[in-house]
């Protein structure tokens, strides 16, 4: 039996998950939450986009962290994953078709790298997909003070560190700023938990409040009842949604 989904390495990155063939196939980069690289998540969304046709690349950029503890989201060089992008878009099984998935943190790294590259002048990606996310630049998550079951995740927020970098300074990306996400052009799909206890879905509809006044509408679904993640059901409908929405964006 042959396999139905292969890994390849991206050079000087990782690896990705896609289908056979010599491609150059749709290609998305995942965007992991506060739960870091290592955990694991992004590489499961990885393997379904892969299972409809997609190569996947989930980019770890927690910093440091193991299996055990998956790493800190402090002072993130947000250039690194824009050199990603480009590495992808210089690779034979990728192309140009390039779109974004970020959930939670990755959400907001999503968001925050969309704006800054538009106002830098940067290439675009083709489509940004991201599910609850904040409506603000966020804290430094010291992933080693999270150990107890009962804590949401934002009590891990360090305000004594910063997220991110961009090109070398953070003097730009101070906690509670707004993301910029009207100047994104990219075709927009944010999904969110109207039962979020970690961001509340009030992020999302002040994100929706401020696309539509500046002329750029999104594609945005609320998840009725859910909380931070969708469970069974929830997920399979949402993404169906998703698959759709990257479907029509990401097609040649």
């Amino acid at each position: 039996m042959s396999l139905k989904i292969i890994r390849r390495l991206l050079p000087g990155f990782g690896t990705t998950y896609g289908p056979p063939g010599p491609g150059p196939f749709p290609t998305i980069m995942l965007l992991h939450g506060s739960e870091g690289g290592p955990s694991g998540w992004s590489h499961r969304m990885a393997v379904i986009l892969a299972a409809h046709g997609y190569l996947a690349y989930p980019h770890s950029y927690s910093v440091g962290g193991n299996a055990w503890n998956a790493g800190s989201i402090i002072d993130v060089p947000l250039d690194r994953s824009v050199q990603a992008l480009d590495a992808l878009r210089a690779w034979p099984f990728a192309g140009a078709n390039l779109g974004i998935h970020g959930v939670s943190r990755g959400a907001e790294h999503a968001l925050l790298l969309a704006s800054l590259m538009a106002q830098a002048g940067l290439a675009s990606v083709q489509a940004i997909a991201v599910h609850s996310p904040p409506d603000v630049i966020c804290h430094g998550f010291n992933s080693a003070a999270w150990r107890d079951s009962g804590d949401p995740g934002w009590q891990a927020s360090d305000p004594g560190h910063r997220a991110w970098t961009w090109q070398g300074s953070s003097d730009n990306l101070l906690p509670t700023t707004p993301l910029a996400v009207e100047t994104i052009a990219s075709p927009l799909f944010i999904s969110h938990g109207t039962a979020d206890r970690v961001w509340s879905v009030a992020m999302t509809r002040r994100l929706e409040q401020r696309l539509l006044a500046a002329g750029r509408p999104a594609e945005i679904h609320y998840l009725e009842g859910q909380d931070h993640l969708p469970d069974g059901n929830a997920e399979n409908a949402l993404l169906e949604k998703l698959l759709d929405f990257f479907a029509r964006t990401l097609t040649p």
